[in-house]
């Protein structure tokens, strides 16, 4: 109980951080871009502009704020990128889902190559805090709500304790288990942090290049004319090769040194389960 009531305070603390952070925002810009529909809605206000920040649900949602944020990031880059850090690490340390949504975002405001670095860091470091929580709080909670998987993984990463590493890297390149449920469950099966943190930041690479690609690419398409443009058509096969080459690697790794067989998101079936072990 302890250790709900500490996490739900975590949780608590940084949801009111989040919150003051994106309603107390800097005065923002007193024009909108020529034409936008920013510029409109403030010369009828009399030059105020009111901004309202959620996180995106879908395509519309993520392109309306980044074309709010992209216009904002410029007299206010310091503020933004804290916002978007803080964004991001909320939803990565409490293995909320939407990453994606916040790869792309990240391409879209602040371009392909800065977008993947901060894409590739926040990822990283919110997974290992994710971990750190998990090992703090919510390791026998683990067990209790999903021991069928974890009996599974646990016995996967003994198999593999000597490529293990590579085991990790191959369930990252393949997310066959999500993500968020490897970062919770890292702790309970023992992996050392150095061997996480490291396998978190080189299997997500491409996962977060196609996204953050993809973000910088739709801020700057504005009709279907200019997708199937040969440029936009070179990017996307760019993309793709990028992304399927080092998957080509370890996919070829794993079929000959790793054991990855019963491993899927949805879970074994009774019978392949073996009672875990607790390790704590």
């Amino acid at each position: 109980m302890r250790s709900l009531a500490g996490l739900a305070a975590l949780v608590a603390a940084a949801s009111v951080f989040l919150y003051l952070l994106s309603t107390h925002l800097p005065p923002g810009p007193t024009r909108g871009p020529p034409g936008s529909a920013e510029e409109e809605e403030v010369e009828e206000d009399g030059g105020v502009q009111e901004y309202r920040l959620k996180f995106p649900s879908d395509l519309d949602e993520l392109r309306e704020l980044a074309e709010m944020l992209k216009f904002y990031n410029r007299e206010h880059h310091g503020y933004v990128l804290l916002l978007f850090c803080s964004a991001y690490l909320y939803k990565q340390s409490f293995a909320i889902p939407g990453s994606s949504f916040l790869n792309m975002l990240a391409g879209a405001i602040f371009g392909p190559w800065e977008g993947l670095a901060l894409a590739c860091l926040l990822t990283t470091v919110g997974s290992t805090f994710c971990f750190l929580l998990s090992s703090a709080f919510g390791k026998q909670h683990v067990v209790q709500r999903f021991p069928e998987k974890v009996a599974l993984l646990q016995r996967k990463v003994e198999e593999n304790r000597s490529s293990l590493f590579f085991f990790l890297l191959f369930l990252r390149f393949f997310p066959m288990t999500p993500n968020w449920f490897l970062n919770i469950t890292c702790p309970v099966l023992n992996i050392p942090m150095p061997i996480f943190f490291s396998s978190v930041f080189i299997g997500l690479i491409p996962y977060n290049f196609i996204c953050v690609r993809t973000g910088s690419m739709l801020s700057e398409i504005s009709s279907l004319d200019d997708i199937f443009s040969w440029g936009t058509l070179a990017q996307l096969l760019a993309i793709a090769l990028m992304a399927l080459l080092p998957g080509a690697l370890i996919k070829r790794y794993g079929e000959a040194h790793l054991k990855v067989d019963g491993v899927d998101s949805n879970g074994p079936s009774r019978a392949e389960v073996k009672p875990v072990r607790e390790r704590w």
